[in-house]
């Protein structure tokens, strides 16, 4: 099939009916987009930090698992405090507890001034949107672009990223935005692939974080984080 340069030929069955979700769920979309938006806001120094620690325990486990490990890490003061040994125990449902129990106990270095945590003042400082999620993923061990993405969208910055995990691939190449799954992402693929995934988003008018919450919906059946 004979493609011009720039023009996609996008599945419109698939497209309809990423809109008519959209339509179905628009309300709990936008509350939880203000939600993230709230924590960079008004949330505390450790909501930040939360939000952080989660999307290193994201790759290659699921989102939940993650969260739940969260949760009980805070429980059990661990979070904000523990040693990398005392955090893996907590980690058991996540992949690669040892190697994410270590890098939760990196960030937290790295993001503590003056023996007090400040992710939001050291965040703050790195510029816009895309500065910052170049220094995240240069600076946090563990995150790569798709947990940088993540991480910037969980705090309110996610109009303009893309978080390109298997879900929104799938439904890329399905929709005619990309060809096909690409073997490895590049940086450079990475922003490819968001280019065209901004150029679909602005012509169906839905916002790149709620395109993620509404293929992610498609997908698993719920909007989560």
């Amino acid at each position: 099939e004979m493609r011009k340069e720039g023009i996609m030929k996008i599945n419109k069955e698939l497209d309809k009916e990423i809109k008519k979700i959209h339509k179905s769920i628009e309300k709990d979309v936008d509350k939880r987009l203000k939600e993230f938006k709230k924590v960079w806001n008004d949330g505390t120094e450790e909501e930040i930090f939360v939000e952080m620690a989660f999307c290193v325990l994201t790759p290659q486990s699921k989102a939940r698992n993650a969260w739940t490990a969260i949760s009980n890490l805070k429980e059990n003061n661990l979070l904000f405090e523990g040693e990398a040994e005392e955090i893996a125990e907590h980690l058991n449902i996540v992949r690669f507890t040892n190697n994410k129990a270590r890098y939760l106990v990196e960030l937290r270095k790295l993001m503590t001034e003056k023996k007090e945590l400040r992710p939001k003042k050291i965040l703050e400082s790195k510029g816009d949107v895309f500065q910052k999620r170049k220094w995240i993923f240069e600076n946090i061990k563990g995150m790569g672009m798709k947990e940088a993405n993540h991480v910037l969208r969980n705090l309110g910055f996610g109009e303009e990223i893309a978080i390109l995990d298997r879900h929104v691939l799938r439904n890329l190449i399905a929709l005619g935005v990309i060809d096909e799954m690409p073997k490895t992402i590049t940086e450079k693929k990475y922003y490819e692939i968001e280019d065209k995934m901004r150029e679909y988003s602005k012509s169906a008018k839905i916002s790149m974080d709620a395109l993620d919450l509404i293929l992610w919906y498609k997908e698993a059946g719920e909007i989560f984080k």
